[in-house]
């Protein structure tokens, strides 16, 4: 597997030109330009340039395209610092075995600041669990069966997702999935961005979340490009800031507990990955293993007609016992860091999968994202 980086394409090379330098320039300002290899493309009568982390650096910082220890061997503070969480996204990208291709400069701008985004507001994501509720902060929300939740027409949506995902905004946590949180999140760092450099299409926006929400599979298919699939899986300790990822639940008889078939989450950065139940506690890619493979044995059987339920404090006493045995920790870290088996498929595969998804594009002339038709 090889490196490809970031590909700017433009229509011609005059076009592409002054990328390179404005590319030049911003590793420049965070000290990278010394570890970027810049390389001609041309395809289908297009120009364009591929940017990718030079072998040496890609050895020292991403070896095996392992970046969960980047922040650390690069020495940065991704929690304190939003130029360090900028550089370990840009270095990230460069070692990538998939291309991240952009239609301009802009574009891949606005795409490392969505990703900031992303994460800043993961980290202040706090929700209640109850797999069966649905709460939203109802000054600025708005629930019809049909529809889902709407915005409050005269409501600016960056505010009301803050409201819904951010306690320090209401004073009170909002119970909803995992799953939906993180559509939350996403669109949050996409409304902010369109704030910044395509007004036009945040009113679009706006307007359209005030008669339908766009979830599940639709959102997916509206504002999300997912990169790595089962035939081309993403290495499985490959992470870029900002990426949505799902850990599957590789134990079938856990997993027919409403709301632990697996775990929708972002990945923080410095080896973090988000904790909504518990905010200021993000999982390591260890711990989130541990956590997911101990689900089996908080499975308890609900009354009769009645569905099964988790003991969440069992799993969270047996993952600490686990903790205190090193061996047991390499063997069940050995199963859970394998790739997931497909859907309905429980043998021997493990939680990691195979892809990962960020934004579409923003960017007026460029956007990927076009608002399908009500109804």
């Amino acid at each position: 597997m090889k490196k490809e980086g970031i590909h700017l394409h433009a229509s011609t090379a005059a076009e592409s030109a002054p990328w390179v330098d404005a590319m030049l320039d911003w590793l420049s300002r965070l000290g990278l330009e010394h570890v970027v290899l810049v390389r001609p493309l041309s395809h289908a009568g297009r120009s364009g340039h591929q940017f990718v982390l030079g072998v040496d650096w890609f050895q020292s910082w991403t070896p095996g395209f392992d970046t969960l220890g980047l922040a650390q061997r690069m020495g940065l503070d991704t929690q304190a610092d939003s130029e360090d969480l900028e550089r370990e996204i840009l270095v990230a990208m460069l070692a990538s075995p998939i291309a991240f291709a952009f239609p301009s400069f802009d574009e891949l701008v606005s795409q490392v600041r969505m990703r900031i985004d992303i994460v800043q507001a993961a980290r202040k994501t706090a929700l209640a669990f109850q797999t069966e509720a649905a709460e939203r902060p109802d000054d600025c929300w708005t629930y019809h069966e049909n529809t889902g939740f709407t915005l409050v027409p005269g409501h600016r949506l960056v505010d009301a997702l803050v409201k819904a995902t951010q306690p320090e905004a209401t004073g009170r946590l909002y119970s909803f999935s995992c799953y939906r949180a993180t559509e939350y999140v996403i669109l949050l760092a996409i409304a902010r961005e369109l704030e910044r450099s395509n007004p036009a299409l945040l009113q679009a926006l706006e307007r359209d979340s005030e008669v339908r929400a766009i979830r599940s599979g639709l959102f997916h298919d509206v504002f999300l490009v997912e990169y790595g699939s089962m035939e081309q899986p993403l290495p499985p300790r490959y992470y870029v800031p900002g990426d949505r990822l799902w850990f599957r639940n590789p134990d079938g008889r856990s997993a027919d507990v409403a709301g632990f078939e697996g775990s929708w989450v972002f990945y923080e950065g410095s080896g973090l990955f988000s904790n909504f139940w518990k905010r200021g506690a993000p999982f390591s890619f260890a711990s989130k293993c541990l956590e997911i493979y101990h689900w089996r044995d908080g499975v308890r059987e609900g009354q009769p007609g009645e569905e099964p339920v988790m003991d969440e404090d069992e799993v969270a006493r047996r993952v600490a016992l686990t903790m205190e045995d090193p061996a047991e920790v390499k063997r069940i870290l050995s199963l859970m860091q394998r790739l997931r088996e497909p859907k309905g498929v429980y043998v021997d595969g493990g939680c990691i999968d195979t892809s990962r998804e960020y934004p579409r594009r923003v960017r007026p002339a460029t956007t990927g994202i076009v608002l399908p038709p009500p109804g």
